[in-house]
């Protein structure tokens, strides 16, 4: 009678397995899978800032949610200067893949958040893989290699010494920095009109080291600067240029040394203030092909009046 009723029971048992075989599957799959979903720990190296924008911010859920999360995750992996990062979607979000790989193919969007990190831990470009669990991997290359950053801290410690006065106010330390890149650097006029790539004038190693720029590289130093003396900046892009905004007495303005540093018939060096710390208006009174950009990427600019 016991066999009689423990076969039974067998039976039961393998008849609501066959039933209910995919949900039972499912399910453990589901349970396993959630507990082995582990982050990277994320680790920060001596260049990353504690800094949070209307665009982005930094965050420690590496579960998306949404694309807002999704964006962050990636300003926080980048300004954090690691290399290679995995996250994992959130099982209540059916739609993250489809939103990983928008974010992670629009360059646009990639480079504004790279306008908001500090320039030894922004990337050259980033690859993201992904599969059907929700796994996310990303891998950055860097914008500036260990040997370049030695030569750039090398002729920033000259620069923070001989050329910035400590007692200086803020205004006048910009200015210090202004002039002596612009007296000290050209614009590589044959990168931008020729895309002939001699000097790597995109980044402050051609601005600082080489002595050629074109506006990356202007910017890139400008911000290296700033942020050092821990004035409030970021970059800021349009279509085809890039420039610095500053915090200054609770106020950003515009500083654009690209366009201060102008390239003239006779070769001649000029310094120019045009574009320095000037408000939205003033900005628009001089130029708004170049330097038109996004308000709902920099909503900070909203008040650079």
């Amino acid at each position: 009678m016991k066999k009689f009723i423990i076969l039974f029971i067998v039976l039961i048992l393998f008849g609501v397995t066959l039933v209910f075989h995919g949900k039972i599957v499912n399910f453990i799959v589901d349970h396993f899978s959630e507990m082995n979903k582990k982050p990277t720990v994320l680790e920060n190296n001596k260049y990353a800032a504690n800094n949070n924008y209307s665009y982005v911010k930094l965050t420690d859920n590496f579960f998306p949610k949404n694309k807002q999360d999704i964006m962050n995750i990636y300003y926080t992996v980048i300004n954090s200067g690691m290399t290679d990062f995995i996250f994992y979607c959130d099982k209540s979000y059916d739609d993250c893949l489809e939103d990983v790989n928008y974010i992670s193919n629009n360059q646009k969007m990639l480079s504004y958040i790279n306008n908001f990190v500090p320039v030894y831990n922004s990337f050259k470009n980033i690859e993201t893989e992904f599969d059907s669990l929700g796994k996310v991997n990303i891998h950055i290359s860097h914008n500036y290699t260990k040997s370049e950053i030695k030569e750039i801290d090398e002729k920033l410690d000259y620069i923070i010494e001989s050329v910035v006065k400590d007692n200086d106010t803020d205004k006048e330390k910009i200015k210090a920095i202004h002039d002596y890149i612009i007296n000290n650097t050209k614009y590589d006029k044959d990168r931008s009109d020729n895309n002939v790539d001699k000097y790597k004038s995109d980044t402050a190693y051609g601005a600082l080291i080489q002595g050629y720029s074109i506006c990356g590289g202007y910017a890139d130093s400008v911000k290296l600067l700033l942020d050092h003396y821990n004035i409030p900046n970021f970059k800021v892009s349009s279509e085809n240029h890039i420039w610095n905004v500053v915090k200054l007495n609770d106020k950003w303005l515009h500083l654009d040394l690209t366009w201060d540093d102008p390239v003239t018939n006779t070769g001649e060096n000029v310094l120019e203030y045009n574009y320095f710390l000037i408000t939205n208006e003033e900005l628009e009174k001089l130029e708004q092909e170049q330097h038109k950009y996004d308000l709902d990427v920099y909503k900070e600019l909203e008040k650079a009046n």
